[in-house]
Formats: C-alpha cells, structure tokens, sequence
C-alpha cells in the first residue's frame, strides 16, 4: 500500500470532490467530525475503487490551498482519529504534511478497510459521489458481504492469479 505520488495529489485537489476525495480549509468548527466521518467513508469504499481516499486540510472546496500553517498538533489531531473511539474498527490511514501547489496541506490518506462497515460513533458513513451521508440498509447489507466474502479462510480464497493453463511441462504427452 502506497501513498498518492504529489502529481496524482495534485490532479485530485484540482478536481472536484468525489467519493475519493475531501477538502476542509481547516480543523475548526464541524471540521474535525465531518472529517471523521468523511475517513469512515472512505474506509468503507461503497464504490468498490479498491484505492485510497484522500482528506484534505487547508484546501478551500475550488481546490486551491489557503496556506495553512500544518503543525505537530495538528497532525497529530489528525492522527489521534484512527484511535480516538469514535471510529470502529480503526482505519489504516496515513498522515502527512504535503507541498502541493507551493504551499503546505495536511493530507490523509484512508484505505478500503477488509472488514466492512466502519461505524463512526455507531452509525455507518458512505459517499456518494461528493457527497457524504448515511449507509441505507441495502449499502449496510453490501458492505457485510463484503466482509463476510474476505473473512473465509484463506485456504478457500481464490487466487487472483491463478490461471487455468497449465505449464508446459506438466502437460501429458
């Protein structure tokens, strides 16, 4: 699992808000809950993209940085999300001060959690589109089949690459 290279960070900031991407001018206010719970959003991955989402901080909603001064604390606040209590279970996520644009933005990465759904404060966020709400029964009811699906065994998973070709030298004459 690897962070988004700047170049990609980039093109999502310039972009609009999607179920992939959030941008908050700063950690005050709303902020730190909307944040939360855009992170269990994104933990969720309802859309099925398999890749991270990606919070902002110290963007305005157009995508141009404010110039925020990104601080030890505030990382850290940041950081204090994934096992603070109030999501369940802890996202993998990934904190970091990035330059983009030629100014400084706190940027959290959030990967697709293998064990759907992720409750914030006991209620299951999702995304649609730019939009972040309440997972319906039916995005709940997805989201546990999901988790049902990975938790088998391993010896019972299929393997992605695996081919139904045999090698050549296996082959009978």
């Amino acid at each position: 699992m690897k962070p988004h290279a700047d170049d990609a960070l980039e093109a999502m900031l310039a972009d609009l808000e999607s179920d992939r991407v959030e941008r908050k001018e700063s950690l005050k206010g709303k902020a730190p809950d909307t944040v939360r719970e855009a992170v269990c959003a994104f933990a969720n991955d309802l859309a099925g993209h398999g890749t991270p989402g990606v919070v902002f901080i110290g963007a305005r909603d157009d995508g141009t940085p404010v110039g925020l001064d990104i601080t030890d604390e505030l990382l850290r606040q940041l950081a204090d999300i994934k096992t603070d209590g109030n999501i369940a279970p802890p996202p993998t996520l990934l904190v970091e001060k990035r330059h983009l644009q030629g100014k400084a933005l706190a940027v959290i990465t959030v990967w697709p959690c293998d064990t759907p759904p992720v409750r914030c404060r006991g209620r299951v966020h999702v995304r649609w589109g730019p939009r972040r709400g309440l997972a319906s029964a039916q995005d709940e009811r997805i989201l546990n089949e999901r988790r049902r699906h990975r938790d088998r065994p391993f010896d019972v998973q299929a393997v992605p690459s695996a081919t139904i070709h045999p090698r050549i030298s296996e082959c009978p004459a």
